[in-house]
């Protein structure tokens, strides 16, 4: 196997003027927008066109897919003739991906290409087979299931390209490569292109016995590792690894993620943890069924999704050019799998960042992968108290700065100006913030649980103009302002003039503890769901009324409240619930139905 390494360092990109391109392609790169090759695009060009069997081994998203589909295009396959081509991928992503950009590239060429694979309705693949294809791309199942039907005829077959082979052969598609192998024209009247983010035993036996004379084409050989992405890693106990990983989200505040989970059953688990954090989180995994598949990774590709959570098979085929985070919730099992993973950040000449969890049984997989790969990913420490706290005065900070974006008044400005030189400053200012984010405990943590909520939500969620009004004793202290609706604002005063309001009366002055304080400790609790919350309009202390007023409850009675965006939760006696359940049923609060039920879970 001849071995070619390839080099661009200190040299100037070229244009696509330095392949012999045919005017159409050129007019379909032009018209994608692609100006520069790459050096995986360069390198592999030249051996495919004059028909050379070739394994590529570049860094996950240097441009291996364009590496291929353009001689492809431009050479190999015309437009004249059945099926020329056939590209294998792991996944069906990309498949899809590699079809895409080959209908992009081929168009000024009459080049159609055809994606299978499983989960799709055969019938409507068969009779994109049946119009006319001159390229196939899809995953090893699927493209085999059509061999055996007869319903693809490869017997004019010119080229096999396999699309990160060594995740096919790590996800156990051997047996389904070799059947299909078996079933195309052989080595010496086929060209066979391989391309791999690693190179193994199991990709190199695969290469002696499947192609021919094959030519190695090395772009990454010293290190495979995404060369603009950071590598570090927190040190965990594991015992409570979803709480660790909301404490290095808090502290890190990365713009977007993907968070890989090598079990399926994680997926779902991490991510409705983070969203009962207040997360914009999403979850993917392949028991999802396509068409939620679809929606979830729509989301990412559009960047309105901030965080999702996959398995290592869904995320395959998702490119997200703007992703700035690659975590590693769980260490994969496999070091080859840490590149595919944290190729998914660093890429197009973006820089990147890729964290990971590890635990003490998940250090010897660390180890290999420094040997093996030569990463050598930075240690971190979790957060402390102190800085988790810090994090919450800067995220109070940015609501208040985000309550008052308009002008001030030069009236205002002058007060401020002369507030700030006071001798007693710090106490009048404190008084002031205490009064924007309410004064009793309970509304403070509620305040500082809606500040974060709204940096977990995301950039977009920051940046919101947010002219706030607010009461002093707002006891939800949401500080979500105008998004709570026209009837919260009407009810709500500008905060300049709450020294002028009158003091609240007792009952508003309510205190939400953590347990039911004057309830035998021995009582029985259950949980009330509400279907209101803060986007209808809802306070924390609207709720904690009516449920004493409609269950005749002394305000002991009425424990723990957790307010969401479009329900509530309320702890009270379980000897309460039925009762109470039955008084809310015909009940509104803000024109929404309470609809009041038993809720599944406590307050969290």
């Amino acid at each position: 196997m001849e071995t070619m390494e390839e080099s661009t360092e200190g040299e100037q990109s070229p244009t696509f003027d330095a392949l012999d391109l045919s005017d159409e392609v050129r007019e379909a790169l032009d018209e994608i927008g692609y100006v520069t090759p790459t050096p995986v695009q360069l390198a592999t060009y030249g051996p495919a066109v004059d028909g050379q069997d070739i394994i590529v081994q570049a860094r996950t998203g240097t441009g291996k897919t364009a590496a291929f589909t353009i001689p492809l295009v431009d050479r190999i396959v015309q437009s004249d003739g059945g099926v020329q081509a056939l590209v294998l991928a792991p996944t069906r992503e990309l498949a899809l991906q590699s079809s895409r950009e080959l209908a992009r590239i081929g168009k000024h060429r009459g080049i159609r290409s055809v994606a299978v694979y499983g989960g799709a309705p055969m019938g409507r693949q068969i009779e994109e087979l049946e119009s006319g294809a001159q390229i196939v791309s899809g995953t090893p199942g699927r493209v085999l299931d059509h061999l055996e039907r007869g319903t693809l005829d490869a017997s004019s077959l010119k080229a096999l390209v396999l699309d990160e082979m060594d995740e096919m052969l790590s996800m156990g598609f051997a047996r389904e490569l070799n059947a299909i192998l078996e079933r195309l024209p052989p080595p010496d009247r086929r060209q066979t292109m391989c391309f791999s983010a690693t190179v193994d035993d199991d990709v190199r036996d695969h290469a002696e016995r499947h192609m021919r004379d094959p030519q190695m084409v090395s772009l990454s050989s010293d290190a495979v590792g995404a060369e603009e992405v950071s590598h570090y890693v927190y040190m965990v106990s594991g015992s409570d690894r979803v709480g660790d990983l909301v404490r290095v989200l808090e502290v890190e505040d990365p713009e977007s993620a993907i968070i890989f989970c090598n079990l399926r059953s994680e997926t779902e688990r991490v991510a409705y943890a983070l969203q009962r954090a207040g997360f914009d989180a999403d979850w993917l995994n392949g028991d999802l069924p396509q068409s939620e598949r679809e929606k979830v990774m729509s989301r990412t590709r559009a960047g309105k999704l901030r965080y999702l959570v996959a398995t290592d098979v869904a995320a395959r085929g998702i490119d997200v050019s703007h992703l700035t985070h690659v975590i590693n919730y769980s260490f994969p099992e496999a070091t080859a799998i840490y590149v595919h993973r944290t190729g998914r950040t660093g890429r197009a000449g973006r820089t990147g960042c890729a964290i990971s969890l590890v635990s003490p049984p998940e250090l010897g997989r660390l180890y290999y992968l420094r040997l093996q790969y030569k990463i050598f990913p930075v240690e971190r420490s979790l957060p402390t108290e102190g800085e988790l706290q810090t994090r919450a005065e800067a995220d109070r900070i940015a609501l208040l700065s985000a309550a008052f974006t308009g002008a001030q008044s030069p009236d205002s400005l002058a007060l401020a100006q002369r507030l700030l030189t006071h001798p007693e400053a710090e106490r009048i200012v404190g008084g002031l913030v205490a009064a924007f984010f309410g004064a009793s405990t309970q509304e403070g943590e509620d305040a500082d649980e809606q500040a974060a909520a709204a940096r977990r939500r995301g950039p977009t969620a920051r940046r919101r103009p947010a002219a706030r009004t607010v009461e002093p004793n707002d006891e939800d202290g949401d500080g979500d302002g105008p998004q709570r609706g026209r009837n919260a604002a009407r009810r709500s005063r500008p905060a300049a003039r709450a020294p002028s309001k009158r003091p609240p009366a007792p009952e508003e002055d309510i205190t939400f503890t953590e347990t039911n304080a004057d309830v035998p400790p021995d009582t029985p609790l259950a949980t009330l769901y509400l279907k209101v919350g803060r986007k209808d309009g809802a306070r924390v202390g609207e709720i904690a009324r009516l449920v004493r007023e409609a269950g005749d409850l002394r305000r002991a009675d009425v424990g723990k409240i957790r307010m969401r965006d479009h329900h509530t939760l309320v702890q009270i006696p379980e000897a309460q619930l039925d009762s109470l359940i039955e008084a809310l049923k015909d009940q509104q609060l803000h024109e929404r139905e309470l609809s009041p039920q038993r809720a599944n879970r406590e307050p969290a």
